[in-house]
């Protein structure tokens, strides 16, 4: 696997991450011995970058990226987050506030059974808080030998320069694909000023763009994406027209729509590293196998254009509240 850069202060990964939530939590029903297997043949195939968070659960699926990176932590990137308010008793929302971010970073570390995190991002920005205190807090954890190197996740340009420029942040996370494009405008732009990697997740849509189901009905009554406006079956028409898209295009050479759909995000800039997930050892080496596709400018005129037919909006609206644009 080729290897990336994010950001300008030495974090290198392989080109494809695996993002670890749906092994624990949103994605119905979980599969503890699939899953470390899965993390397992990820590592075989040069996976480098595991994505976690203390939200995911919580705290199970922190639990099990530690479980299955026992006696396999060498050259393993360990990204979690923190930024959110969990503790019993207290109400539920974000919390960015200094206390929070090294409390937590102590926490994953012994749910993770490392000694350093490699990437900690603020999952959520805390808008009662300034960026400038929390960036503050994680440069102390970087500072302390806890931490490598901070990302942030979901926020727009003026958090990316304010946090920036109290330490320095080697990568962004923000949902991004073929049919969700909301950071290129105002995002982009200030990621390459400032040298900060973009890490897109959900680049397979949650699986959509995959053609595996047309919308959240056929999901299990325990799945999350349930509760997604975009995967409603209103929505299901218009949203069936993306995925024609990708098909035709994914049967022109030979591959799967996941792989056409990832083989897309990795052509849109040398510092991106998708983290698709899953927790199934099929669907990750067919990920991986997006690394072969090279789609050619008519492949590229005819998926770029696919945002425009896509309905239905990608959080519920309480959700959309903790995005930052």
């Amino acid at each position: 696997m080729q290897t990336r850069r994010l950001g300008t202060q030495g974090l290198a990964v392989g080109e494809i991450g695996l993002g670890c939530m749906g092994m624990s939590y949103a994605y119905g029903t979980p599969d503890d011995a699939e899953s470390i297997a899965t993390i397992h043949r990820a590592l075989e195939l040069g996976v480098t970058l595991l994505d976690t968070a203390e939200v995911y659960g919580p705290y199970m699926n922190e639990r099990l990226v530690g479980k299955a990176l026992a006696g396999r932590r060498d050259g393993v990137v360990v990204a979690t987050k923190f930024g959110f308010r969990l503790r019993p008793n207290e109400p539920r929302g974000v919390d960015g506030t200094p206390e929070n971010v090294k409390r937590v970073a102590d926490e994953s570390l012994q749910r993770l059974g490392i000694d350093i995190i490699d990437l900690y991002y603020q999952h959520r920005r805390d808008p009662n808080v300034p960026i400038e205190e929390t960036v503050g807090a994680m440069k102390e954890l970087v500072e302390a030998g806890k931490v490598r190197y901070l990302g942030l996740s979901e926020v727009g340009p003026e958090t990316l320069r304010r946090a920036h420029a109290t330490h320095p942040i080697s990568a962004l996370q923000s949902e991004y694909s073929l049919w969700e494009r909301g950071v290129e405008t105002d995002v982009f732009p200030v990621l390459r000023e400032l040298g900060i990697g973009f890490v897109p997740y959900s680049p397979l849509g949650r699986g959509f763009l995959t053609g595996s189901f047309a919308h959240g009905n056929e999901l299990g009554a325990d799945d999350w994406r349930r509760t997604v406006p975009r995967f409603d079956e209103a929505n299901a028409a218009d949203n069936a027209r993306v995925v024609d898209v990708v098909k035709r295009t994914a049967s022109k050479h030979a591959a799967t729509a996941a792989q056409v759909a990832l083989a897309w995000v990795l052509g849109r800039g040398e510092d991106f590293v998708p983290i698709p997930g899953t927790k199934r050892r099929t669907s990750l080496e067919e990920n991986l196998g997006a690394e072969r596709v090279r789609l050619d400018e008519n492949d590229l005129a005819a998926l770029d254009g696919v945002a425009t037919l896509a309905s239905g909006a990608r959080y519920s609206e309480e959700m959309m509240t903790l995005i930052e644009r």
